[in-house]
């Protein structure tokens, strides 16, 4: 919503917007004036300004952390180069930083492969309305993070655009976005976490602000995968109350995460703890998060006694019921991924003792983590 504003020329108050740092930085990129904007780890930050400076025109630079200059951007720059924007890279082909020279005016059509981040996707979708011409965007092969792609189009189609995603072509003629105030949504994919502390503490209630049953992002489907673990989810009018209850587990769980890539750390992490055994697939993804996730996985879990194997290119990701030796006082490795410190810290329940490497990782996506952790009842401490 900051990049559709922006886009709109809009000045239309967002409510309910995060204070994690990757709201913080694209806010502060957006409105800086700077030659050189530093988003950090925030990838998707990096990618939708790629795309929205390109509109805007420069000279100005993107650049970020060591991390983040690991992960590709390749796909959505060939793209914006091939209906004429001036992109340069200073560094590495194909990685940021990205020196952004002239300015994008005119459309067209670009085809773009369906299996890369949905990041360069929806990228590319915001900036339609405002090219001369509008914008086909045509998916080669199969298309990941498609819920993501739905998102973006919804919350375009709220300011406005009229525009069809059909097949393996978005269609996103020229026309003016209207940005109305919003209240924006809470997010999904941090409400993921108290649905795994719900999972293993039956008989527990928990309240989440903010959130609806019949939300626009793909991460709300964690209500259907809890549900075999005990956890339900009831709507009212402030947001939704989780309410967990002895149940009988299930034997093994399988699941597709290509339109939820970023609960599989959550999902992985929880059924370990209930002795569940299984089987993920739409996982490719993940190797290039803000770490190697699978690979991520595969270490932390292994010192809380969990062996889990994946296939070699990532498509799949499975525990079953394989152990090894614990270690006694686990310290779990963040990688300098926010999801990893929030998908373990619950496992507390079961491990007591257990401690978490550079828990301000959560400031990406969820400052609040460790205070709402302590409100819930858990003992936090820094050491």
């Amino acid at each position: 919503m900051l990049v559709i504003r922006s886009l709109a020329g809009s000045d239309a108050l967002l409510e309910n917007l995060s204070q994690s740092d990757d709201t913080r930085l694209m806010f502060k990129a957006l409105n800086d004036t700077t030659p050189t904007r530093d988003v950090g780890h925030a990838g998707t930050a990096m990618r939708f300004l790629t795309a929205c400076f390109a509109v805007r025109g420069g000279p100005v630079v993107l650049t970020g952390s060591d991390r983040l200059r690991q992960r590709p951007v390749g796909p959505l720059v060939d793209a914006l180069r091939s209906l004429g924007a001036g992109i340069e890279y200073p560094g590495k082909e194909g990685f940021p930083p990205v020196r952004i020279t002239r300015k994008l005016t005119r459309g067209g059509e670009v085809t773009v492969r369906g299996d890369v981040s949905s990041q360069f996707i929806s990228a590319l979708m915001m900036i339609g309305p405002v090219l001369e011409g509008g914008l086909r965007i045509r998916l080669r092969g199969e298309v990941v993070s498609d819920t993501y792609l739905r998102m973006t189009l919804r919350l375009m189609n709220r300011c406005g655009i009229e525009a069809n995603f059909a097949g393996d072509l978005i269609r996103i003629p020229e026309q003016p976005y209207r940005v109305e105030p919003m209240r924006v949504e809470s997010d999904w994919s941090a409400a993921s976490y108290w649905y795994m502390v719900a999972a293993m503490l039956p008989g527990s209630e928990i309240t989440l602000p903010g959130l609806t049953t019949d939300s626009l992002q793909g991460d709300s489907v964690i209500m259907k995968l809890f549900e075999p673990l005990g956890v339900k989810t009831r709507p009212g009018e402030e947001g939704i109350t989780l309410v967990s209850e002895d149940t009988r587990l299930p034997e093994r769980f399988e699941q597709d995460f290509t339109g939820c890539p970023d609960l599989v750390q959550t999902c992985a992490c929880t059924l370990c703890a209930l002795g569940v055994r299984f089987r993920f697939t739409g996982t490719r993804t993940l190797r290039i998060k803000e770490t190697d996730r699978i690979a991520a996985l595969q270490k932390e879990l292994s010192r809380l006694g969990f062996v889990l194997k994946a296939g070699a290119e990532g498509t799949w990701i499975a525990w079953e019921g394989d152990r090894c030796e614990p270690e006694a006082s686990p310290v779990i490795g963040t990688y300098h991924d926010h999801r990893m410190a929030m998908s373990f810290a619950p496992l507390a329940v079961r491990f007591p003792g257990m401690a978490v490497r550079n828990p301000m990782e959560v400031t990406k996506s969820y400052p609040a983590f460790w205070d709402h952790m302590r409100q819930a009842g858990f003992r936090a401490e820094e050491g």
